[in-house]
């Protein structure tokens, strides 16, 4: 069963894979021997590679994982169940067992389902319970104390709840039944030229890229320097996937509408800079050690040997001192070469964006910032075909309903509507279905539309004026004749 199993739901070292513990979510690289810290535990991923997303396992001494065994559920904990819960008092007094009794049973290496059974024979109230009461007790005991983890694999679904959990502000609190909405309203499909600004961490992106599949095209519009792509490299993807990625800045949009744009303005990557940096300043230091080392070893066997042994080590060093200086001069010029190749493909491709939005034939424009929606919205829609969708995300209502009043001023859309969704999770188990009591306040508003053409509106109500005017001679006739 396991070998006809493909390849792309195993969990290979180098994918990114998301660790899941009851809603908790992290999303996290897997590499051997690389300590992964979660939820207050630490453990190693070595023992997950090769197995299949969606396993469970539990964390063992040592910090390493094994595969979670199914056991079946015992039925001696719930034989004997109260009916009436008042007259128990949570006086602290009900448990037999220590924190030192229950150290001493970790310190032996006792699974934690062992330790949550021994817990439920040390209590004198468990028994008394009702057996709605029992299994919330037993359910609390065993996210305290058993060791459980589960690797699934990233999706727009597990990658939104995590963000929105865990770091609300990074996707400008963007609710994940809001982004589902945007994905609908957009009409996102294989195929699409989609036009993308965001400013949440790249989580609308990779959305957007994960429902195209790789086919198609995107072009990610970005605010200063380069985009941001953090939640995006959680997804995994394939490197053909980013082939028909495309990224324009946000500062040469007014020209290129202008008719004024130009190839030799493009900014060049600040970031190419960092990395060139690091690895010459590391190479120095490596070569700078061993120097230093070879020197101290030289100094020593000087005093033990003649005169000329220190005249040859002394040619030694000096020859390897030209040396390091030679592959030096040598390094920085293939760092500077390779910035520099970096600089003209990221050049060529920011023309083959512009030469793409230059068609203005975009089948959609999605945007989710951080920035007013109305100046973005306005300059983004030029390069948007007829007849395609539109979504604007922003976290209020008042920035969207000055889009809105632009938008219905301008001209050349139809369908507008401004929204807001409304969720609410509902707990569903036997006898007790019913509304959480923690909801969320808000998930944000879209306004989405639909564009048109303004000329060929103009053209046919002056066609109708036209008609109106000259009526058909056989109308007029049929008027006299009723009047007659």
């Amino acid at each position: 069963m396991e070998e006809s199993a493909k390849p792309g739901l195993r969990i290979r070292e180098g994918d990114c894979a998301v660790l899941k513990r009851d809603e908790v979510f992290k999303a996290v690289l897997v590499l051997r021997r690389r300590k992964v810290i979660f939820e207050k535990q630490w453990f190693y991923l070595d023992n997950a590679i090769g197995h299949i997303y969606g396993t469970t396992f539990e964390v063992s001494s040592g910090g390493s994982l094994q595969p979670k065994k199914k056991m079946e559920e015992t039925t001696t904990e719930t034989k004997e169940a109260g009916t009436d819960n008042r007259n128990i008092v949570d006086d602290g007094k009900s448990q037999k067992l220590t924190h030192d009794d229950i150290k001493a049973l970790k310190d032996k290496g006792i699974k934690g389902q062992e330790i949550v059974q021994q817990l439920i024979e040390n209590s004198t109230t468990f028994r008394g319970k009702t057996e709605f009461a029992q299994d919330k007790y037993i359910k609390k005991k065993k996210k305290k104390y058993e060791a459980v983890i589960t690797i699934v694999k990233p999706s727009t679904r597990i990658l939104s709840t995590m963000y929105y959990a865990r770091e609300p502000g990074k996707i400008n609190h963007l609710r994940y039944d809001t982004l589902a909405q945007m994905l609908t309203l957009g009409n996102i499909r294989a195929g699409n030229k989609m036009i993308v600004m965001e400013t949440c961490a790249g989580l609308v992106l990779g959305a957007i890229m994960e429902r195209m599949g790789g086919y198609g095209s995107v072009i990610q519009m970005y605010p200063g320097g380069g985009p941001v792509r953090a939640a995006t490299s959680c997804f995994g993807f394939p490197e053909s996937f980013f082939n028909t990625l495309y990224e324009f800045p946000l500062s040469k949009v007014d020209s290129l509408v202008s008719g004024t744009f130009s190839s030799e303005t493009l900014p060049s990557e600040p970031e190419y800079n960092v990395p060139v940096e690091e690895e010459s300043n590391g190479s120095v230091d490596e070569k700078q050690t061993l120097i230093q080392e070879t020197e101290e070893e030289s100094s020593t066997e000087a005093v033990m040997e003649s005169n000329e042994t220190e005249e040859q080590e002394t040619m030694d060093l000096a020859a390897e001192d030209t040396e390091y200086k030679e592959s030096k001069e040598k390094g920085n010029k293939e760092n500077i070469r390779e910035k520099q190749r970096k600089q003209q493909e990221r050049r060529r491709k920011l023309v083959e964006t512009a030469a793409l939005l230059e068609e203005k034939n975009a089948d959609g424009l999605i945007v989710a910032s951080r920035f007013h929606p109305t100046p973005l919205l306005l300059s983004l829609l030029e390069f948007v075909a007829p007849s395609r969708p539109f979504v604007v995300y922003c976290q209020y209502k008042e920035p969207l309903l000055e889009c809105y009043t632009k938008l219905r001023e301008k001209g050349g859309v139809i369908n507008l509507k401004l929204s807001e969704t409304w969720l609410r999770n509902y707990q569903v188990l036997p006898d007790r279905s019913h509304p959480k009591l923690m909801m969320s306040g808000g998930g944000g508003y879209l306004l989405s539309g639909i564009t048109v053409t303004v000329e060929k509106v103009q053209s046919d109500a002056s066609s109708l004026e036209a008609q109106k005017i000259e009526e058909p001679t056989s109308k007029k006739r049929k008027l006299q004749e009723l009047h007659c």
